[in-house]
C-alpha cells in the first residue's frame, strides 16, 4: 500500500532526466508508450527492494522502508546503479550493473564463458575477463598437436557476440579485457585496438605486477610466464614495455593500467580466490562469477548553510547500505554460479556523485589544497559509517557467508554483513537523472549546446551556475552561448573572479589534479575509484608516463586517460592535402552565394555501401578545385529510401559547390541512425545518410585529404544517438544529454 506522504513526494526532474528517464528506464508499451512515470518508477523500484527485509523479519514493515528508500530516490539524494532502476519490480530483475567471469583455457570453458557472457549481456550487465589463464600465440595444443592461436583472437570472438546482442535497447553490451604484463602476448595485447578499427565492445588495461613496475624502475629485464605450464618463457625490458604502453594510451587513451598486486592486497576473502580483473570501467575488483551492485549518493545534496550536512549524510549512508543488502537478496541472477557466489560474499558497492557540484556549493576549488584535502575526509566518513552500517545489518541477518578467514574475521572485530561497502563508479546516465555532477569527476562543461528532436538549438546551463549568475545579475542568453562556444569560463572576464576559480572544467586543471583527487578518495574506498585523467591535445607522451607513474605512487588502483582528439577522427595533416574551399557569402547585403560551374567532365570515383535498406552505390566527383558534387544510387530498391538518397546527395553537391568543407558534410551526417541498420563493428552502417558520411571519409582518406573535424572550445565527439557532445569520465565515453553510454 502507497502512503500518502509518499504520493506527495514528486521528483523534480530536469528536462533532461526526464528524456533519458522515459528513453531508457520507465515500462512501455509495444508502441513505445510510456506507462509509468518517473513518480511510478521510484515507487516499484523502492517496494521491490523494500521487499527483501520479509525475508529477514514475516512482520517486518517494509510500507514505512519503500516510504524511505523512495524519499532518498525521489529527491535525488541517492540512486541505485542503472539495471536495479530499469529491472526492480519487474519480470526480468536482474538488479546488478557488473559481473567478472572466468575464461579458462580450454575450447570449452572459452565458449561457456561466451554464452555466459551472452546472457549477461542480455540481461543489461557488463564484463569483465582476464585473458591472462589462455596459453600463448603458437604454444602446443596437446589435444590436436596443433598450435594455439592465442588470447588476443578469443577476445575478437567475445568482441563480436557483444556486437550481435542488443539488450533490448535499454543498454549496450561493454567488457573489460585484461592481460597480465608478465603474459607472453603482452606486446600484441598492448597494440590490439591501436587502429580503432577491432575490439570496439572492450576497454583494455594492462594489470601491471610490483615486480614489473620495480624492473620499470631499475630500468631492468622482467620475466614472462607461460600461463600453460607457468614457466620462465623469455624476458622483456620493462621500461621499454612500459614506454609501450604509455605511447598507446597517449595515441587514443588506451590501454588503461590496472596494478594487480594492490587489488589482491584488498581481496576481502583470499582463501576463495584471486582477484584477476575488474568491471568495464575498472572500479569493481571481482572474484570470478562474482557481480557487485552499486549506488551513489549525491553529494550536491549534501550541503546546508554551506558546511557538509554530515548529519543527512550519516543518514543517507546508513539508508543506502541497507537498500544495496537488499538488492542482493531480491536480485534474479542471470547464472546459478553468479548467484552462489554474489550471495557468499555480499559485496556492495556505494559510492557518490555531485562530488563538484558539493564543492562548488562550498566555495572550494576543485584544483586546491582545500579540495584534496575534503575529499579524503569526505570519503573517509562515508566508508566509517557504511562499514557501520554493514555491522549492524550482521548483527541481525548475520555475516557474509564466506566471512570466516577473511580479512575482517579477527578477534575484538564485530562480524559486517558485505565483503566491500565502497566503490566509486563512473555515474554517467544516474547522474544525468538527478542533475548532478559525475561521479568525482570535475564538471564537463558549465555550458553545452544540444539539439532537441526538432533540431532547435538549445543551450544547457548548469544548474547551479545560472541560479548564481541571475542572483549576481550578470546572466543574459548571449553569455551562456559564448561559454558553450567557449567550453570553459577560465578566461572570460565578463564572469567575477571568485566564480571562475570554483567552476572549473575537466580541461581547466592538471592532469596532477586529477591523479591528486583519485588519490585522495582511493584511501577510504574498498573497492576502486573510477576516473578519466583528462589531458588537451597538446599533451606530450611524457605527460603521460609522468601522470602513471603518479597514479602508482599516489596508492592508486589504476588509471584511465584520455587525451583530447584522440579517439575522435583524427587530423592527418602530414603530407596530406588540405580542402579547397571558397568564401561563401556571409552579410545580409549578399544576396547570392559564389556558387561553382559544373563543367562538361568529371573525374569520380564509387564507393558501395551496404545499408538496411540493400546496397548503396555512392559516386564522389571532383573538379579542380576539390569535391564538386555526390550521386547515389539505391540497389534495385527505390520508393523512399532511394528517394531520400537522392535528395541527400544533391544536397551534399549543393554543399559544396557553395564553398561548404566536407568534414562539415561528415559531421553532420555521421552517426545519424534509423530503425534498420546494417553490419557490426567499423563495418557498420547506421542508415543511408551514415552510409554517405562513411563514403566521403573513405574517399577523403584514399585521395589524401586533410579530414580533421574542426572543433570548437573542448569538443568531444559526437553521441551518435543525438548528436549531444560525448564526455570522456570514469573510463567510459558518457551523453549527458540523452543518457547513451559506450559503457554498460
Amino acid at each position: 500500500m502507497t502512503s500518502k506522504a509518499s504520493v506527495s513526494l514528486q521528483p523534480a526532474l530536469s528536462p533532461n532526466a526526464v528524456t533519458v528517464l522515459e528513453k531508457r528506464y520507465l515500462k512501455r508499451d509495444l508502441s513505445g508508450k510510456p506507462l509509468e512515470t518517473p513518480a511510478d518508477l521510484f515507487r516499484r523500484v523502492a517496494e521491490a527492494i523494500a521487499s527483501a527485509d520479509a525475508v529477514f523479519d514475516k512482520k517486518a514493515d517494509t510500507t514505512k522502508l519503500a516510504d524511505s528508500f523512495y524519499s532518498i530516490m525521489a529527491n535525488m539524494e541517492f540512486l541505485p546503479n542503472s539495471p536495479t532502476l530499469m529491472n526492480a519490480g519487474r519480470e526480468l530483475g536482474q538488479l546488478s550493473a557488473c559481473f567478472v567471469l572466468p575464461v579458462g583455457d580450454s575450447m570449452e570453458e572459452i565458449f561457456d564463458a561466451v554464452k555466459f557472457t551472452a546472457l549477461i549481456h542480455k540481461s543489461g550487465g557488463g564484463t569483465g575477463f582476464s585473458f591472462s589463464r589462455l596459453r600463448p600465440a603458437n604454444d602446443v595444443v596437446m589435444s590436436t598437436t596443433g598450435i594455439s592461436s592465442g588470447p588476443l583472437s578469443f577476445m575478437k570472438v567475445f568482441d563480436i557476440a557483444t556486437e550481435t546482442i542488443k539488450q533490448g535497447g535499454t543498454r549496450r553490451g561493454a567488457n573489460m579485457g585484461i592481460l597480465r604484463v608478465d603474459h607472453p602476448d603482452i606486446m600484441d595485447f598492448i597494440m590490439c585496438k591501436a587502429d580503432q578499427k577491432q575490439l570496439n565492445n572492450f576497454n583494455i588495461s594492462v594489470g601491471m605486477t610490483e615486480a614489473f613496475m620495480e624492473a620499470v624502475e631499475k630500468d631492468q629485464e622482467y620475466d614472462l610466464k607461460n600461463p600453460r605450464s607457468g614457466e620462465k618463457c623469455g624476458t622483456l625490458n620493462a621500461r621499454k614495455v612500459y614506454h609501450r604502453i604509455v605511447k598507446q594510451a597517449w595515441e587514443n587513451g588506451e590501454p588503461g593500467i590496472i596494478f594487480l598486486d594492490r587489488l589482491n592486497r584488498d581481496n576481502p576473502t583470499p582463501l576463495i580466490g584471486e582477484i584477476e580483473s575488474t568491471n568495464p570501467c575498472g572500479e569493481q575488483p571481482l572474484l570470478p562469477f562474482e557481480s557487485c551492485n552499486l549506488g551513489s549518493i549525491n553529494l550536491g545534496k549534501m550541503v546546508k548553510s554551506g558546511d557538509v550536512n554530515w548529519t543527512k549524510l550519516k543518514e543517507v549512508v546508513k539508508l543506502a547500505v541497507k537498500f544495496l543488502d537488499n538488492v542482493i537478496e531480491v536480485n534474479n541472477y542471470p547464472l546459478p554460479q553468479i548467484d552462489q557466489m554474489t550471495r557468499s560474499n555480499r559485496k556492495i558497492g556505494l559510492g557518490v556523485m555531485g562530488w563538484a557540484d558539493m564543492l562548488i556549493l562550498l566555495g572550494i576549488p576543485y584544483n586546491s589544497p582545500e579540495g584534496i584535502a575534503l575529499g579524503e575526509k569526505l570519503m573517509k566518513f562515508i566508508n566509517e559509517e557504511g562499514h557501520a552500517a554493514s555491522r549492524e545489518l550482521a548483527k541481525v541477518r548475520g555475516p557474509f557467508p564466506n566471512f570466516k578467514g577473511s580479512i575482517y574475521d579477527k578477534p575484538g572485530l564485530a562480524p559486517i554483513r558485505n565483503a566491500t561497502v565502497t566503490t566509486i563508479a563512473p555515474t554517467g546516465t544516474i547522474s544525468i537523472i538527478a542533475n548532478a555532477s559525475s561521479g568525482v569527476e570535475p564538471l564537463f562543461a558549465v555550458s553545452y549546446i544540444r539539439q532537441v528532436m526538432d533540431k532547435n538549438i538549445l543551450v544547457e546551463v548548469n544548474p547551479i551556475f545560472e541560479k548564481i549568475a541571475k542572483e549576481r545579475q550578470f546572466y543574459s542568453q548571449e553569455l551562456m552561448e559564448a561559454i558553450a562556444q567557449h567550453g570553459t569560463i577560465h578566461d572570460i572576464t565578463a564572469i567575477p573572479e571568485d566564480l571562475r576559480d570554483i567552476f572549473v572544467t575537466a580541461h581547466d586543471i592538471t592532469p596532477e589534479d586529477h591523479i591528486a583527487m583519485q588519490a585522495a578518495f582511493q584511501l577510504h574506498t574498498d573497492n576502486a575509484v573510477s576516473k578519466t585523467v583528462n589531458f588537451t591535445s597538446e599533451a606530450t607522451v611524457e605527460d603521460v608516463e609522468k601522470v602513471y607513474r603518479l597514479a602508482y605512487q599516489s596508492g592508486c588502483k589504476g588509471v584511465t586517460i584520455y587525451r583530447d582528439g584522440s579517439r575522435d577522427e583524427q587530423v592527418l595533416s602530414t603530407g596530406k592535402k588540405e580542402e579547397k574551399t571558397e568564401a561563401v557569402a556571409t552579410t545580409v547585403e549578399d544576396k547570392h552565394s559564389f556558387k561553382r560551374d559544373r563543367p562538361k567532365a568529371l573525374k569520380g570515383w564509387t564507393y558501395q555501401m551496404q545499408t538496411g535498406c540493400g546496397p548503396l552505390y555512392i559516386t564522389v566527383n571532383e573538379d579542380k578545385q576539390g569535391l564538386f558534387e555526390l550521386f547515389t544510387t539505391m540497389g534495385k530498391a527505390g520508393g523512399c529510401a532511394a528517394s531520400q538518397a537522392e535528395a541527400l546527395g544533391r544536397m551534399v553537391s549543393l554543399a559544396w559547390r557553395s564553398g561548404v568543407q566536407a568534414r562539415q558534410v561528415i559531421k553532420q551526417l555521421l552517426g545519424i541512425s534509423c530503425h534498420c541498420p546494417s553490419g557490426f563493428g567499423e563495418s557498420k552502417v547506421l542508415s543511408c545518410a551514415d552510409a554517405v558520411a562513411k563514403a566521403i571519409q573513405a574517399h577523403m582518406h584514399a585521395a589524401g585529404y586533410d579530414t580533421g573535424i574542426e572543433k570548437t572550445g573542448h569538443e568531444r565527439g559526437a553521441c551518435p544517438e543525438c548528436g549531444g557532445p560525448v564526455e570522456h569520465e570514469g573510463g567510459c565515453s558518457v551523453c549527458h544529454v540523452c543518457g547513451y553510454s559506450e559503457c554498460a
